[in-house]
């Protein structure tokens, strides 16, 4: 009876962690340690969940534990099919092109802005290999986590002289490590842009840890483009990890604003955040890859593929902008930083 009873707590145990680990926001453990960990390599679980029910598929011919494997077998496939349903519902697709068209179904280019961004790891590609993908890309907006000042103004030079002039906006927390720097480029098609909050770690003006750049347009017309690094969620930085996705959720409480950059998290951490508007998942804006049915595409870390990776850098953007493509650059895996590039092209809505 006992022995039973032992077995039966286990399985409920068992039940209820990977309940957890499936919707950890129902509970309202997303933004928690480990499980925040946990949630962000969904499809690793799911291998994991395939593994567990082959060893226990194997072990089912020993008689005393052939019921409680069996109900533990049952919990691993509901396990894996409830994951593999989520990413499939957020999309596989590293490379989307979702075609704008006008009233009468032309394609119209008028208005777009292409987004590129990338976590340079402290400027480890190399100005060049950074110009070189943004002009191959054609990018209006670049955004650089961990891009030091004299790096950017490389690229915009190098961006010049291959006919891509662009502003280089930086604020930088220190000038010890890169890390600490955030660049930001906008090509003057754009407009005369200004940064508008301070490089004062914390709120109100900024992310706690690592440097956002917020820059609005000079006269008032166009999009406001905000550089976004938060921290990651490390063990004793979990309280500023949270804080800045909070901080982050209010730069898109506007009408017209786009967001790119390392946000060290996936769409389950900003369960919560986001405004009551149409597909927001913070504030006002949408994710662009989950738009264009890319948000299971892992940016991070470049030494695993991107299908088992963790989709943490993204661009959005209010519902005045529509995807009109989206690539996870998986090209560059070997260019030194640990985060894949993430393009997207948008276009006004409507």
């Amino acid at each position: 009876m006992l022995t039973r009873l032992l077995r039966a707590l286990i399985l409920l145990a068992a039940a209820v962690f990977l309940l957890v680990l499936t919707w950890p926001q129902a509970f309202g453990l997303h933004t928690t340690w480990v499980v925040a960990h946990l949630v962000s390599f969904r499809t690793i679980a799911v291998i994991g969940a395939i593994i567990g029910l082959v060893l226990f598929g194997l072990l089912r011919f020993m008689r005393p534990l052939r019921r409680t494997l069996g109900m533990a077998m049952v919990l691993l496939a509901l396990f894996a099919v409830a994951n593999v349903g989520i990413l499939a519902s957020r999309g596989f697709t590293a490379n989307t092109v979702q075609v704008s068209t006008g009233p009468a179904g032309t394609e119209t280019d008028v208005g777009t802005v292409t987004v590129l961004s990338w976590n340079t790891l402290g400027d480890v590609p190399g100005a060049r290999a950074i110009a070189e993908l943004a002009v191959t890309q054609n990018a209006d907006v670049v955004t650089l986590p961990e891009t030091t000042e004299a790096t950017g103004i490389h690229i915009a030079e190098l961006m010049r002289e291959a006919g891509r002039p662009m502003w280089v906006h930086t604020l930088a927390f220190d000038l010890i490590s890169k890390a600490r720097s955030t660049t930001l480029l906008i090509s003057p098609d754009l407009g005369n842009y200004a940064v508008t909050n301070a490089a004062g770690s914390g709120p109100p003006d900024n992310t706690n840890v690592l440097p956002t750049v917020v820059a609005e347009p000079v006269d008032g017309s166009g999009p406001t483009i905000v550089a976004v690094h938060a921290v990651s969620p490390i063990q004793y930085e979990m309280s500023n990890w949270r804080s800045d996705l909070d901080w982050l959720a209010t730069q898109c409480q506007g009408d017209n604003v786009i967001l790119a950059g390392d946000f060290n998290s996936t769409l389950d951490h900003m369960a919560g955040r986001a405004n009551d508007g149409v597909n927001s998942v913070l504030g006002n804006c949408a994710d662009a890859a989950l738009s264009a049915g890319a948000a299971a595409v892992g940016t991070w870390p470049t030494s695993i593929p991107a299908l088992l990776g963790s989709p943490i850098d993204h661009v959005m953007a209010t519902v005045n902008w529509q995807v009109s493509a989206l690539q996870v650059i998986e090209s560059l895996d070997g260019a030194g930083s640990d985060h894949r590039p993430i393009v997207a092209t948008l276009t006004p809505a409507g």
